[in-house]
């Protein structure tokens, strides 16, 4: 079964970290290329008025979810209308409740807040590099969305077998209208300030090395920014969703 210990899930959301910084100093390495995201752009002859970034996601969601991704409970996928695996798909246990875990879903945010946040992460400007940038805009938003799902789920599922009936209690102000008792349980401020402190850090470690002839670095308080205004968000409020569901609200 998978660990619901919060020392353990921490730990992998640590390891998660990383993977997003590199997604994100790749995607920097080319410009903006804003014609990349605009609708009937992507020099696809049948592919309507959709952009080459939409066209990106869509046919790696396809394979993806064709190889058992998305059985994953945490591999939250961006469109609902993916092919079911073609392959047979061994789990270990989950130990998350299926209505609640169903009941989390923040791809649509991660999408519109990624795109939003590309003009800061990259020069602006083309350079012509559109597949690239959209290649790695993919991995980016499918590494900040298994990141979101990961601590939202079972962060969630922790927290609520530790107390079950203060978060149930929580739950039920909630979905009266009182949301404060539910959000206190799940925010650690000084948890949250130790994760900004270390992903900036992680940034400059990480890029040290860089030849800078080639490479471009990025400011890790682009990345911090990433964080505090929408990963850390995101994640809690897939957790209230989760503690919702969880207790029956």
């Amino acid at each position: 079964m998978v660990s619901v210990d919060l020392s353990v899930i921490a730990a992998h959301l640590e390891g998660l970290e990383e993977t997003i910084i590199h997604r994100l100093i790749d995607r920097a390495q080319f410009r903006e290329n804003p014609a990349a995201y605009s609708p009937g752009r992507s020099g696809f002859n049948d592919a309507g008025d959709r952009s080459l970034f939409d066209l990106r996601l869509r046919h790696q969601e396809e394979m993806d979810a064709a190889f058992g991704r998305f059985e994953v409970p945490e591999e939250c996928p961006f469109h609902a209308d993916l092919p079911a695996p073609r392959r047979s798909v061994a789990l270990p246990e989950s130990p998350l409740e299926p209505t609640a875990a169903a009941a989390v879903n923040c791809t649509p945010g991660i999408v519109e807040t990624y795109l939003k946040f590309v003009p800061a992460l990259c020069e602006s400007g083309n350079d012509g590099q559109h597949g690239s940038s959209v290649e790695h805009d993919v991995l980016a938003i499918q590494a900040i969305g298994r990141r979101v799902h990961y601590g939202a789920l079972y962060v969630a599922e922790s927290k609520y077998r530790a107390s079950p009936a203060q978060h149930s209690a929580a739950a039920e102000s909630a979905a009266a209208g009182d949301r404060s008792p539910l959000l206190a349980l799940i925010t650690r401020p000084e948890i949250e300030d130790r994760i900004l402190r270390r992903v900036s850090e992680k940034v400059d470690y990480i890029q040290a090395p860089l030849n800078l002839v080639v490479r471009r670095r990025i400011d890790p308080q682009i990345v911090l920014r990433l964080y505090r205004d929408t990963i850390i968000p995101m994640t809690k409020r897939g957790e209230i969703d989760y503690l919702l569901a969880r207790a029956g609200r």
